[in-house]
């Protein structure tokens, strides 16, 4: 392997010793993907599991209007833990009260319910209920509740017909999955892991970018250290080298705290499920990741750089550069949509090629040539950018922009 040139590394040592000084590099590139990444698997996760129970276990109150009295629903539902049915009488005010939460839901048994039971006939019921946030636990537990009451009277009905209740069924379907739990857990879990990985990386490129060249024209070092006997070209590569490598390091930090989130913070887990974890974070996966994430964060590094030098203080700098963060997930958000496949056309694709190559690597289904296509695209956008931030730091009339 080559050795960079000396002048390189010296731009190399001092633009990384001023970067690690620096308390925004230092919270963007390591604190935040550390933190982050298992409060969004896990504590998120954990709270949403904890909400969803709370909403099962909070008890309601249902109105049941049955006009004669006769359908037995009533007793069902109260017989039913956490669940409290009150006989109404009044039907118009009944949505207005739903609406007003005085009632979780309300129940309306049609006139004509027992004679087309009797008949053999499904009796109309109607449910009123209001959508809300608590994952429609309410409307879940009611139609659950209607169900075991149908069972109900579909079990008289078939004790009266002396039939059993296999004969409503003709066939017998078995559902057998192919799919091995490692490619159902990639499919899950594929698409939301680049999405996390390219945000770090490219929150973890921005702030070092905007420092190392909108920040060192505004505090007056920028010239200073145009004046050292250093090449431009060598200027350029030292400070593209280090916000390139804290995107990287900022990347691996999400991974290592998603893999912290997976191997501690779940717990109870089936061991297929485990097992399946363990073959997504085996070595061989992570260093396709990896391979991937380099040329990306080399992109992202030079792409930043050519932005931050063209701005006049950090300030710009930051109002140009932020909103690149919603443009650059849009991409990778993509890759979480069904049927979104890498091809040989989305294989070139900057960002979104990661996330679905990414999405086919820890599902264990990637075709090679066409990770292969997707790195080599990648790596060509990478020194292509390279390139062009170095012309840009060579215009006297960018870099003295004022």
């Amino acid at each position: 392997m080559t050795a960079l040139p000396s002048p390189v590394m010296a731009v190399l040592r001092k633009e990384l010793v001023d970067s690690l000084r620096d308390r925004r590099t230092l919270v963007a590139m390591l604190l935040v993907p550390l933190v982050v990444s298992p409060i969004l698997m896990v504590g998120v996760g954990r709270y949403a599991q904890s909400r969803a129970q709370e909403a099962r276990e909070q008890p309601l109150r249902v109105a049941v209007v049955d006009p004669h009295n006769d359908s037995g629903l009533a007793d069902h539902l109260d017989a039913l833990p956490g669940i409290e049915a009150v006989p109404e009488k009044d039907v118009t005010s009944l949505s207005a009260r739903i609406a007003a939460e005085e009632y979780d839901a309300a129940v309306l048994v049609d006139e004509n319910f027992q004679r087309e039971v009797a008949a053999l006939h499904p009796g109309g019921v109607s449910l009123l209920f209001k959508s809300s946030d608590r994952f429609d636990q309410q409307k879940a537990r009611i139609k659950d509740a209607l169900t075991g009451f149908e069972q109900k009277l579909l079990d008289r009905r078939f004790a009266a017909l002396q039939l059993g209740p296999d004969v409503v069924h003709a066939i017998r379907v078995q559902e057998h999955d192919v799919a091995s739990p490692r490619e159902q857990l990639g499919k899950l879990v594929g698409g939301l892991l680049p999405y996390m990985f390219i945000l770090f990386c490219f929150t973890g490129s921005m702030y070092p970018a905007i420092d190392l060249a909108a920040g060192e024209k505004e505090r007056g070092t920028l010239e200073t250290l145009l004046t050292a006997p250093v090449s431009r070209w060598s200027l350029v590569l030292g400070k593209f080298l280090v916000v390139t490598l804290t995107g990287i390091t900022s990347a691996l930090i999400a991974m290592l705290g998603l893999y912290l989130s997976f191997k501690y913070g779940f717990e109870g887990l089936p061991p297929e499920l485990l097992s399946a974890i363990g073959q997504v974070l085996e070595p061989a996966t992570i260093a396709a990741v990896f391979a991937l994430l380099v040329p990306l964060a080399m992109f992202f590094a030079a792409l930043l750089l050519m932005l931050s030098i063209y701005a006049r203080s950090y300030k710009e700098a930051v109002s140009i550069i932020s909103p690149l963060t919603i443009v650059v997930l849009v991409p990778a958000m993509l890759a979480l949509i069904p049927g979104t496949r890498l091809t040989a056309v989305t294989a070139l694709i900057p960002v979104l090629n990661v996330s679905l190559a990414t999405r086919e690597l820890v599902a264990g289904t990637a075709a090679p040539a066409l990770v292969a296509l997707v790195f080599t695209s990648l790596l060509a956008l990478a020194f292509a950018s390279l390139f062009a931030c170095s012309r840009w730091f060579a215009r006297e009339d960018v870099v003295f922009r004022t």
